[in-house]
């Protein structure tokens, strides 16, 4: 029986859950990693799927540590309702920031009420503990390449859920 074993290329469906159970991420569609060769899979997910065969269904809750973080409100900006162009008045609406070395950040307008908008830039999950249900659908032995970049080089095949 083939297992999740350092250097094994590893597709898996998964599951976010929030803190009150709903489904704010799902993935039915394999995605495929290389198992650790940094390939950007949450640590805590990786250590849970290691030593799983295909077929196995693993449930992994992340602290905010481990999963989105911590809330950071030095990234939540309150702004005169009529210094905001009209396209972004209205919930859920992202604004593109761009720092002076050129890095892009989203933000995200989370509230509108007396006069003011509010900007987030956190992660919509930061300072939750999350549920992770991850199905393992495929393993095989990864290529010198996609061990070094850490992910598949072909198109994932797998099985839809």
């Amino acid at each position: 029986m083939v297992t999740v074993t350092r250097n094994k290329l590893v597709f898996i469906t998964y599951s976010i859950l929030d803190s009150r159970g709903m489904v704010v991420e799902q993935h039915d569609i394999p995605v495929g990693y290389v198992h650790g060769a940094n390939s950007g899979i949450l640590p805590a997910i990786e250590a849970a799927v290691n030593g799983r065969s295909i077929g196995d269904r693993v449930e992994i809750v992340l602290s905010p540590e481990e999963g989105y973080g911590l809330r950071d409100e030095s990234l939540v900006y309150v702004e005169e309702l009529e210094n905001v162009p009209p396209e972004f008045r209205r919930i859920g609406a992202e604004v593109l920031f761009e720092n002076q070395a050129g890095e892009t950040k989203a933000f995200y307008v989370t509230a509108i009420e007396n006069g003011k908008l509010t900007l987030d830039g956190n992660p919509s999950l930061a300072g939750q503990s999350v549920t992770c249900l991850v199905n393992v659908t495929d393993i095989r032995d990864a290529t010198p390449e996609e061990i070094r970049n850490g992910r598949p080089l072909d198109v994932p095949t797998g099985t839809v859920h």
